[in-house]
């Protein structure tokens, strides 16, 4: 075994030469430069993109595009548990979106939607305003001597 620094170089072979194609015929890969014979592979720019058959009307065209994503239309909440807002909330606060900014727990963004669940336990009095939250959440707030108001229940009433 050779000896071996890495501060100074590489192991021996660990660096190759690329291979010249393409210059001469005595170099043994001049002439088709290893693209074979002729066709649309041996071409500068002779390319299909993913999916070409040939010619043939390719399968994603073939097929129908059926049925209702709801992709567009999803709402994603950010999770908090009761835990997490026992931790991090004193006792009478209240827990909206500024405060949980202000707190760390979501970013700025105006479209982030909040749920808060059930996960641990909670002994402080909050007042939570969130967009959702979980039955098992709900109940423990409010055992703790707490409210819930949710945005919800706001735009139902309207």
């Amino acid at each position: 075994m050779s000896e071996y620094n890495p501060v100074l170089s590489a192991p021996k072979g660990a660096n190759k030469n690329p291979k010249r194609v393409g210059r001469g015929s005595s170099s043994g890969l001049g002439s088709t430069a290893g693209k074979g014979n002729k066709g649309q592979q041996s071409r500068s720019g002779g390319k299909v993109y993913v999916g070409f058959e040939g010619g043939q009307m390719p399968l994603y065209r073939r097929v129908a595009i059926r049925g209702f994503s709801n992709y567009p239309f999803k709402k994603e909440y950010v999770c908090i548990n009761v835990d997490q807002l026992d931790a991090k909330f004193a006792d009478g606060e209240t827990v909206n979106k500024e405060s949980l900014v202000a707190k760390g727990f979501i970013s700025a963004k105006a479209a982030t939607l909040v749920k808060v669940l059930g996960n641990g336990n909670i002994s402080k009095k909050l007042t939570v305003e969130v967009d959702k939250i979980s039955a098992s959440a709900k109940e423990k707030i409010e055992k703790a001597g707490g409210s819930v108001k949710t945005a919800a229940k706001a735009e139902e009433s309207k």
